[in-house]
């Protein structure tokens, strides 16, 4: 039987009144087949087509609001979140953060050379240094669309995800994602550290201008060469300012930003090359002409680009970092600023001191010899020349740094002599004073011998000939009875020595009387004592040894200036007086240079002092090691430039000579001494000592001549030098010696004049300076 449907019992199939609306969400199981739709078109539970279908389109709109919620609008709030929780690297900040090379000057602002930092070079530009050229050929090559993007390209994230999936290269990073990286030095694979860099740059896009975040990409960049930032990458590839660069250099660099590890392989860097300059022309940075007719730009060889190569001198340089540290410039701040350091070195001293000192050694027999030279200028304080020996040194085949020379204690024999003077003349005693100089004199049951057979001279012998001579007696006697050693170190640390517990290295010992002859526990860096000697010099105004003149920041300002030093009196509060106690010191000085053998300047005045050590002979060493001496010194100045010269070695050792002959204080320091001055003030004005009064005695009594001991030995086969213990060996014929001088009248320097000629001493006494052991 049919059963007809009547209009009040249809329904439209997706109704079903108020109780269906949540149809989709229960089976309302399957339909009467007597419902009005054949049995063919329902599922198997009884939904017709028309429920179907919209059970999948409200499936569909139930997903697609599940993937905006859970792909767009949570990452949208996360996004938001973390853009205002973090914080954006400043170009500013990092461009402090950065270490730069350290340039440095010499004194005239001529270069000296750049300290690199071990991460490589850096200099840290401003927009306006930075020429558009460049700007362009990175912006093509990198990031194309940089200048409108917003920190991150969408379709460069999603060109790189299929490049991931395909197994491709190539990224999706924009200039502002890089300089993140960079600059946070963050690399890890991870979605947070991605997460946190799209928020950052776009952060970055939002604060800064465009100009300044190319700008603090461009500095911090790895180009290669060990060059970070293109500053430094013009330097090392081209030799050029960045200013300079033309288009073809700018994609050069541009596309070796990629792949700066292969900067010096040919094929590499010529399809580098060739990538940077299709890109410049596909954003009409260049045109198509510039296109073809562009060479390949000519790079500077490797080797010529390396940065050690340039660097300053290692022993100024370490001298000029401990100099910023006490004017607020320590190591966290040095490679920092991008500084520029003009110094106080002299580039035609520098050169000379270099050349003579590395010449001093070049023909001696003995490979232990090891050397120094500082030259400081009385004036002002400031290091003219520094040379402390080799910066490196061959140890079983491989290099290593060597020892600073100039700032290591040695003891200083004889030059020690000056400061014994000083300490005399402040008790208001003088040259004239007298003293016995006979030889082998014995004080509180010690035996103290002078060195050599000119080192003698009488038993009346005044301080001026006992200085010229060199005559330990005399000063071991003056320092024991008249001065005590107290005084004497004073002296020196008043004329310019740092000692220990002063902020230097030096050592001065008052417990004994060793110190009157430069030995024991006494000893001076030949930095110091090339300070002290230009204490004299100077006229007894003493200024603090220094090598900075000024610093400047990457911004040109000035970060530290050394201010000129007025100095202050060094052995006495009065002006006047001390610079009578430095004239009379000079007075005593002046002859030496002449009985060493040595000479001044042309038209030059000068004064020093020549000074050994003597070695500690040991067990199982050969015989001449007993005359054989450690440390030599020859020390002095003129009234512009006062120099210390050293040569010894590392430690006691008995050092030779030709053979086995001893070396002394004029035999190899004494002539490294001399022609660093001819060298350096040659063509420079003539200068003389200022005239000051005798303090004490004016002149010696009168008296005959008399020779305790300063009759040469006579002549014997041998061939031996004279010893002259502290370095007045005369490397030639010396007589006896004049007799006693006299002060002449209304004269204020010792006459000098060359003793007369002898046959060379054999046989000597043994040399040194420190008193022997009985």
């Amino acid at each position: 039987m049919t059963h007809r449907m009547v209009e009040d019992d249809y329904r439209d199939p997706g109704y079903r009144g108020a109780d269906y609306r949540d149809a989709d969400y229960r089976d309302e199981g399957p339909l009467d087949p007597d419902d009005g739709y054949p049995p063919e078109d329902l599922d198997k539970k009884g939904r017709t087509p028309a429920q179907r279908k919209k059970r999948r389109w409200k499936i569909i709109r139930r997903s697609a609001y599940a993937f905006v919620g859970l792909f767009i609008v949570i990452p949208a709030i996360a996004f938001v979140i973390t853009y205002f929780m973090v914080d954006v690297p400043s170009p500013q900040s990092i461009a402090q953060g950065q270490n730069q090379a350290v340039t440095y000057l010499y004194a005239d602002g001529s270069p000296m050379g750049k300290d690199v930092p071990s991460g490589g070079n850096r200099q840290i530009l401003t927009p306006a240094q930075i020429p558009d050229v460049v700007k362009h050929a990175v912006i093509a090559t990198e990031d194309s669309s940089f200048e409108t993007n917003s920190g991150f390209d969408v379709t460069g994230l999603l060109r790189a995800a299929f490049n991931q999936l395909t197994g491709k290269a190539g990224g999706g990073s924009t200039i502002s994602q890089q300089y993140i990286k960079k600059a946070t030095d963050n690399d890890a694979p991870t979605l947070t550290r991605k997460w946190t860099e799209l928020a950052k740059s776009f952060k970055m896009n939002q604060t800064y201008e465009k100009q300044d975040i190319i700008t603090a990409y461009l500095n911090i960049i790895y180009f290669g060469r060990g060059a970070y930032g293109v500053g430094a990458a013009s330097q090392a590839f081209f030799h050029k300012d960045v200013s300079k660069l033309d288009y073809t250099e700018a994609a050069l660099l541009a596309g070796l930003i990629q792949q700066p590890g292969r900067s010096e392989n040919p094929k590499v860097a010529q399809g580098r090359w060739n990538t940077a300059l299709d890109r410049m022309l596909e954003n009409k940075y260049i045109t198509a002409q510039q296109r073809q007719s562009a060479q390949f730009p000519q790079v500077i060889p490797l080797e010529e680009s390396k940065d050690d190569a340039n660097a300053p001198y290692k022993f100024i340089n370490m001298q000029v970092k401990a100099e910023l540290a006490q004017h607020g410039i320590d190591d966290d701040k040095y490679y920092a600023g991008g500084y520029t350091v003009q110094t106080t070195i002299d580039k035609h001293a520098q050169e000379v001191a270099t050349q003579v000192a590395t010449d001093a050694l070049k023909d001696q027999s003995d490979d232990r010899l090891l050397n120094s030279l500082v030259a400081v200028d009385p004036k002002t304080g400031g290091v003219l020349a520094y040379y402390g020996g080799p910066a490196l040194v061959d140890v079983n085949g491989k290099k290593q740094g060597a020892r600073d020379w100039a700032n290591t204690p040695q003891n200083p024999g004889s030059s020690m002599k000056a400061f014994d003077l000083t300490a005399f003349l402040k008790m208001g005693k003088g040259i004239n004073e007298t003293f016995d100089g006979s030889n082998n004199r014995v004080f509180d049951g010690r035996k103290v011998r002078n060195a050599g057979p000119s080192s003698s001279c009488s038993g009346q012998c005044t301080v001026a000939e006992a200085m010229k001579r060199s005559a330990n007696t005399v000063f071991y006697d003056m320092v024991l009875n008249q001065t005590h050693p107290g005084p004497v170190g004073q002296a020196a640390q008043e004329a310019g020595v740092k000692t220990k517990d002063n902020g230097g290295k030096s050592l001065i010992s008052t417990a004994d009387a060793n110190i009157a002859l430069g030995g024991g526990n006494t000893q001076i860096t030949p930095a110091d004592m090339a300070s002290a000697y230009a204490t004299f010099a100077a006229n007894g105004i003493q200024r603090d040894r220094h090598f900075v003149l000024k610093v400047t920041n990457a911004q040109k300002e000035v970060a530290y200036e050394a201010q000129p030093s007025a100095g202050k009196p060094a052995f006495d509060s009065s002006a006047d007086k001390a610079k009578q106690i430095a004239g009379n010191v000079t007075m005593a000085l002046g002859p030496v240079v002449d009985f060493s053998h040595l000479k001044c300047p042309s038209g030059h005045e000068c004064a020093g002092k020549t000074g050994t050590q003597q070695h500690t002979m040991r067990s199982g060493e050969p015989a001449w090691a007993a005359n054989a001496n450690a440390q030599t010194w020859m020390v002095g100045y003129t009234p512009s430039v006062s120099v210390a010269a050293w040569v010894g070695a590392d430690g006691d050792q008995a050092l030779h000579g030709s053979g086995t002959s001893p070396i002394y204080g004029s035999t190899i320091a004494g002539p490294m001494w001399q022609k660093f001055l001819d060298g350096y003030l040659k063509g420079k004005p003539a200068e003389k000592f200022d005239q000051v009064p005798l303090i004490g005695v004016q002149a010696p009594p009168p008296q005959g001549d008399q020779n305790a001991g300063d009759e040469p030995p006579q002549q014997t086969a041998t061939n031996q030098p004279d010893p002259g213990g502290d370095g007045n060996d005369h490397g030639g014929p010396i007589t006896g010696g004049p007799s006693q001088p006299h002060w002449p009248t209304g004269l204020p320097h010792w006459p000098s004049g060359k003793p007369s000629s002898h046959n060379p001493p054999t046989g000597g006494p043994t040399t040194g300076e420190d008193p022997p052991q009985e």
